[in-house]
């Protein structure tokens, strides 16, 4: 399950995975941010908030995530990784060649710093 909270006024979801993650998932959060991006523009960020990397159910779900990551990485200003996890930790060095967005990991306890950070000017990495 990926639970998905939009805060509209600021412009920041907050992806919370619980479990591996679906298809399914994918296309609730899509649900959820698409017509706000379509409404306003592009989010001033998302946060990732996990413990640990859940994985995902099936090769499918892994495509349904990298197709997401494709269709948001430009309607999205920065992408903070809220997680104690390794394996996410180590997005942020991909991520940053492979999306348009900032990219910063905090630990897991530091939610309201990476919000904070989103909602900051931009800056050069």
């Amino acid at each position: 399950m990926l639970n998905v909270k939009l805060d509209r006024e600021e412009g920041i979801a907050i992806l919370e995975p619980e479990g591996t993650l679906t298809e399914d998932d994918f296309a609730s959060a899509v649900g959820v941010i698409d017509p706000h991006i379509e409404r306003i523009g592009p989010l001033q960020g998302i946060i990732i908030h996990v413990g640990t990397f859940p994985g995902w159910a099936s090769f499918a779900s892994m495509l349904t995530h990298l197709k997401f990551v494709r269709e948001h990485h430009r309607q999205v200003r920065k992408v903070a990784l809220v997680t104690d996890s390794a394996v996410v930790n180590a997005a942020e060095t991909i991520g940053s060649h492979m999306v348009e967005a900032e990219v910063r990991t905090y630990p897991f306890d530091q939610l309201e710093q990476a919000r904070q950070w989103i909602l900051g000017p931009e800056t050069d990495a």
